[in-house]
């Protein structure tokens, strides 16, 4: 699960992280009184303030959809020139994204860094797959992309692991402050902003919690070493936690997701849309992930990664078939079913079913094997006149050979 900037920075405040003050928007209309709130906290009566679109892609600067302000009218056209108009940007599918939130928010001043360039520092936890242990990662090169960074510059990127149950100390943050080169009183708010994403990652059952960039402000009277502050951030969620968080799931978004993948998860399948043009239909997601290899492997390319698991009912493989057969850009179905838990008869039945209900215009090859396999090939022998397009096959290989042939 994803969720948008501005409910990122209202969680990173609520943990204690200083973030600009902003609102969040659905009207153009809105954004005159949204950007006066801003300038009046400020007291100048042009303030600087940053109009940004709510989307769950990046590029949105590149695109035009994160624009500076100075005055509410500015700030109003900014708001009616995303809220018309669809973003395209590398992570966006080619016909673009609709705009319907955006955040008007106070702009932030960066304080030059000595020898060139910004105050902008990049900070995130994740979770290391290979140690199997949450890491911090922090660069001095912030308000980029950080893949770009660790794989040009590996030597930029500072990786401290935390330690599973006393969490991140603060010696540990520390010295990562010390690294990013913050000095003065800048390092007791960096050591804090860490200590406190690193709660907050635990708290929320984060599997993502980024932080970029996270900036040093210009000197002032009140703050003669600057402040450092979260200028923008990004999370994401274990699905598998959320049940323990109802604040959570209330910010999400369905019209940030697929419509399939929505679909899916209220019958309880696995599914995620893919490029290819063969649908997959398995159980378990080590088999899935071996058929769409083999798909590949046979010169085809999945459409869809589909696990209906272990339990599914009837109707949930009946729903799986229909999510499968509405992307227009499926040309074949392979059905690859290892019966354990899930039986074959209860998979060819759901076949029978969503024939009925959706038709297979496209050609579908099924390889049944494991529990009830007998009585669902039988099923699925009885059924042969009502789908035509559908192809037995003995073995995997030979579901791939099959699938991919009558692919073309």
């Amino acid at each position: 699960m994803k969720i948008h900037e501005y409910q990122a920075r209202g969680l990173l405040s609520s943990f204690g992280i200083p973030v600009p003050p902003g609102d969040m928007i659905e009207k153009a209309s809105d954004a005159a009184a949204a950007y006066a709130k801003i300038a009046q906290a400020i007291g100048k009566p042009d303030a600087l303030a940053v109009v940004k679109a709510q989307v769950h892609a990046g590029g949105r600067g590149k695109a035009g959809f994160v624009k500076l302000v100075r005055s509410a009218k500015e700030a109003e056209e900014a708001s009616k020139f995303m809220l018309s108009n669809r973003m395209v940007s590398p992570q966006t599918p080619p016909e673009g994204l609709e705009v319907t939130k955006l955040l008007v928010a106070s702009g932030a001043d960066i304080a030059d860094r000595k020898g060139g360039g910004k105050e902008e520092f990049y900070l995130a936890i994740t979770t290391d797959r290979k140690t199997r242990r949450n890491v911090m990662i922090a660069s001095r090169e912030g308000g980029v992309e950080i893949e770009t960074i660790a794989h040009e510059r590996p030597d930029a990127i500072i990786k401290t692991f935390i330690h599973p149950v006393a969490g991140l100390q603060p010696n540990q943050a520390r010295t990562v402050a010390f690294n990013l080169g913050f000095r003065g009183k800048q390092v007791a708010q960096a050591v804090q902003i860490m200590l406190n994403l690193a709660k907050l990652y635990v708290a929320k059952d984060c599997t993502l919690a980024e932080i970029n960039p996270l900036v040093i402000t210009p000197p002032t009277t009140e703050h003669p070493d600057g402040q450092v502050i979260a200028i923008d951030a990004k999370f994401n969620f274990d699905d598998n936690g959320l049940f323990r968080h109802a604040d959570l799931q209330a910010m999400a978004d369905p019209a940030e997701e697929n419509p399939a993948e929505v679909k899916a998860h209220e019958f309880g399948l696995s599914y995620i849309a893919l490029d290819g043009k063969i649908g997959c239909l398995v159980n378990g997601a080590g088999l899935a992930m071996a058929t769409m290899d083999i798909i590949k492997l046979h010169g085809g390319e999945p459409a869809n990664f589909l696990d209906v698991g272990g339990s599914a009912s009837e109707q949930a493989v009946t729903e799986a078939f229909k999510i499968i057969l509405s992307d227009k850009s499926v040309k074949g179905v392979l059905v690859n079913i290892f019966g354990g838990i899930m039986k074959c008869d209860i998979i060819a039945q759901g076949i029978i079913n969503a024939a009925k209900q959706v038709g297979f215009t496209v050609p579908l090859v099924v390889r049944l094997e494991g529990t009830n396999v007998d009585a669902g090939r039988k099923l699925l022998e009885a059924a042969r006149k009502d789908i035509p397009t559908m192809q037995p096959a003995t073995d995997l290989t030979d579901a791939a050979k099959k699938v991919c042939a009558a692919v073309g």
